[in-house]
């Protein structure tokens, strides 16, 4: 006995030397390189040829420095941690409720958020701002411009506008512009109830509960989440969300990080407000992060249903801390683990090839098991238990929305046409469509293909090899086949430039919340949801893994309904 506690105690005092001589080397290697580039940095602002900006100087060592490790590690400098918190924390800030936009450099006046300051004061999209608080735009750019235009709730800004050739002055009262996580919410006509989230920021699981307590009081047969180009946000956020439909003391998510401190299992904490209602949870390949822990959960506990495309694969959490000078740095400080123990994150920042991450490979996939003994696996996102096609938009569209040659019309439109009746049903007239395809005579939207641009990397790789002249023949067929479907693109893709001018019109008229009711008429995911929830039966086949329908794609991931 006393051999053996002699033995242990020796191992033990091995074991205590070993990691002070590890911490002590790792205090030499992180001391050394901090005086190297100390060093560095001291020697390049004495002694470079030209004049040095140090601080642009270290702004770029700490960016290539964390650029290394993934793309959510970053620094925040002192000026740009108002922003930041905009962007991953608060949804609130002081201003005016209205988007800008640049054509031909100048600046107009776009989307107006309903019930602001903006809207009040009738601003109109088309409105060409000229001078903010009598300072001259031009020239400046949009960070310049949000400095203009936000401010503290109570404060005066005065606007001169140009509208029709008249010039106006305008002087708004700045207020508090709330920017909700839930930006729809309500009835479907056919009785399933839908909530539309698009971050999770602060108060996002009190939106969505109360978004939820409305609806509840129609008795809708289910519900549809909508986390569709949802890209997160706060992890806890998800857990309450989560919590909303799933009783208590059960685990939704584990964070694992290289130190104790940051493993968390999260685990719901109070009863839910409705742990029968039939689920779908809406997803696309733009839903990530915290999006992914409330589908995953959801998925893996056999709560709801998840329909739509493959998410987007971001299993990474991060945290920020303080930097000295009010500086913020976030760092990847864990992996999450959905309530079956797969992580979801799709690229591999730890082995990077040529600089860049990839994506795991199939063959390295492990199978996990819902509550239910459904096959669900790890590494690429959260594959849908129904897949739904994804839309496609073709390249002449995307040019005319990134030109903003849908703008002018959309502004004319709402001119010269009354309101329609109901944003759910608004469509645009035939006669209509071809009065805004005449507007486009003397517009350049011109854009190159993937074909286009493959077609000139052939060129090139045959003029390198001297064969441009055995096919050059045929190249100039390729090319001369693409400029012939170019007269006809407008004609060919009718239907889904429509959708988009329809959007931006029905915009002008009901702001946000027609936008997105208009859009229902058009939304297959929504309607393939619709079609699941009012279908009991069908609800249960899909969460026990059996009943009528067909797995798509790798075996067990999704299904497609007959």
């Amino acid at each position: 006995m006393k051999k053996s506690r002699s033995f242990l105690f020796a191992v033990l005092l091995l074991g205590i030397s070993v990691l002070s001589w590890t911490f002590r080397e790792d205090l030499f290697l992180v001391s050394k390189n901090l005086d190297i580039f100390a060093s560095v940095y001291k020697e390049i602002n004495m002694n470079y040829v030209d004049e040095t900006n140090s601080s642009d100087l270290m702004r770029t060592g700490i960016d290539a420095m964390l650029e290394s490790l993934d793309p959510y590690t970053e620094y925040v400098p002192e000026s740009e941690v108002e922003d930041y918190k905009l962007k991953y924390v608060s949804t609130q800030y002081g201003g005016i409720g209205a988007s800008t936009v640049f054509l031909e450099g100048k600046l107009y006046v776009n989307d107006i958020s309903e019930g602001y300051p903006a809207n009040r004061s009738d601003l109109r999209s088309g409105d060409q701002v000229v001078r903010i608080n009598n300072i001259a735009v031009q020239g400046k750019d949009r960070a310049e411009i949000s400095r203009l235009l936000r401010g503290p709730k109570g404060s005066p800004v005065t606007l001169m506008l140009i509208r029709d050739g008249n010039v106006l002055t305008k002087t708004l009262t700045r207020d508090e512009i709330r920017q909700p996580n839930v930006s729809y919410s309500g009835m479907l006509p056919d009785g399933i109830g839908y909530i539309r989230l698009d971050k999770f920021l602060e108060n996002s699981a009190k939106e969505v509960r109360d978004a939820l307590a409305n609806i509840s009081r129609q008795q809708p047969r289910g519900l549809v989440l909508d986390l569709r180009n949802n890209g997160g946000g706060i992890l806890q956020e998800a857990v309450k969300i989560v919590n909303l439909f799933v009783n208590k003391d059960v685990l939704v998510v584990t964070q694992k990080g290289k130190n104790p401190e940051k493993t968390i299992a999260y685990k719901t904490y109070s009863s839910p407000v409705d742990a029968q209602l039939p689920l779908v949870v809406l997803i696309n390949g733009n839903s990530a992060s915290a999006s992914e822990i409330v589908a995953g959960a959801m998925q893996d506990l056999d709560r709801g249903v998840v329909i739509g495309q493959r998410s987007y694969g971001k299993g990474l959490v991060q945290q920020t801390f303080n930097l000295p000078y009010n500086s913020l740095v976030k760092v990847t400080v864990a992996k999450y683990y959905t309530p079956s123990g797969r992580c979801i994150q799709a690229l591999d920042y730890a082995h990077r090839q040529a600089g860049r991450a990839s994506k795991f490979a199939d063959s390295t996939m492990s199978v996990f098991q819902t509550s239910s003994g459904r096959q669900v696996y790890d590494a690429n996102g959260i594959y849908p238990d129904v897949h739904v096609a994804a839309r496609k938009v073709s390249p002449v569209t995307l040019s005319l929305f990134t030109k903003n040659l849908f703008f002018g019309y959309a502004n004319a439109y709402k001119k010269t046409k009354p309101a329609p009746a109901d944003a759910r049903t608004f469509r645009l007239s035939d006669a209509d469509y071809n009065e805004f395809v005449a507007s486009l005579a003397d517009k350049d939207y011109s854009y190159t293909s993937k074909t286009e641009s493959l077609i000139s990397g052939l060129t090139e790789e045959a003029e390198k090899e001297n064969k441009l002249a055995q096919v050059k023949a045929d190249i100039d067929d390729l090319k001369a086949k693409l400029l012939g479907t170019r007269k006809t693109e407008l004609t060919t893709n009718k239907t889904e430039i429509k959708r988009v001018l329809e959007s931006q019109i029905i915009a002008r008229y009901f702001y946000e919340k027609g936008k997105i009711e208009q859009s229902f008429q058009y939304d297959k995911e929504l309607q393939q949801a619709s079609q699941v929830l009012n279908n009991k039966t069908q609800v249960l086949a899909i969460l026990k893994g059996t009943g009528n329908y067909k797995t798509i794609g790798k075996p067990g991931k999704s299904a497609e309904l007959d």
